[in-house]
């Protein structure tokens, strides 16, 4: 953020301003495009308890779009939920195409770690996509930035956390106070990081798009 930068009045050109403007771009561009696999696991994810963690659909079509930009046949991915994104993945890459899961949060760093240990991992990989803890975000992001090939794209979710990163302290819920601080923490982070080109898309809780550089 520029230094002592003036607020431009006027409306926003950024987040959406109302719930029906949101509806009408799913319901126009998201929806009728979303395979049927897809749309049947939203449908049965909109009734579990925890749903919002969900990745959203139009943040999945926007992934879509790069895992076809970049021609991404070796991915990996770093946390799940229902599957969305890993299903997203699998109907997206060519058949001969290969993901990395790494399921639990706890052994994700190990199995990281283990793959660049391997020399023919580093640079190897087209994509990567995490949802997981996030405390330990900018370490699967120096990871990544190992076994991305330079041009592959790495995509953090959850990079708005619920708007609270905007919002004083005061009107954050104590359980998403941690998270905030480690969300606010990663976004100077990756701003500040002269390897990738990033783009911070308000779609979903926010996902920042990581293109590496170098």
């Amino acid at each position: 953020m520029e230094q002592n930068a003036k607020k431009v009045p006027g409306p926003s050109k950024g987040l959406l301003q109302s719930e029906d403007l949101y509806q009408y771009i799913l319901e126009t561009s998201v929806y009728p495009r979303e395979p049927e696999f897809l749309k049947e696991l939203r449908h049965v994810t909109a009734s579990h308890p925890r749903a919002m963690m969900a990745t959203s659909p139009d943040a999945g079509q926007l992934m879509a779009l790069l895992l076809k930009l970049v021609n991404a046949k070796k991915t990996i991915e770093v946390g799940v939920f229902t599957g969305y994104s890993l299903l997203l993945t699998a109907l997206t890459i060519p058949e001969d195409g290969k993901t990395r899961l790494i399921f639990i949060e706890s052994e994700a760093l190990p199995v990281l770690d283990q793959l660049l240990q391997n020399h023919e991992n580093e640079g190897s990989f087209d994509f990567a996509f995490v949802d997981a803890d996030k405390v330990n975000y900018w370490n699967y992001h120096e990871r990544l930035m190992k076994l991305l090939k330079v041009g592959g794209i790495a995509v953090y979710d959850n990079t708005l956390w619920g708007g609270t990163v905007a919002m004083p302290d005061a009107s954050v819920p104590e359980f998403m106070k941690p998270g905030k601080q480690f969300t606010i923490e990663l976004n100077k982070l990756l701003a500040a990081d002269p390897r990738i080109q990033i783009s911070h898309a308000s779609l979903g809780d926010g996902i920042t798009i990581c293109r590496r550089l170098y």
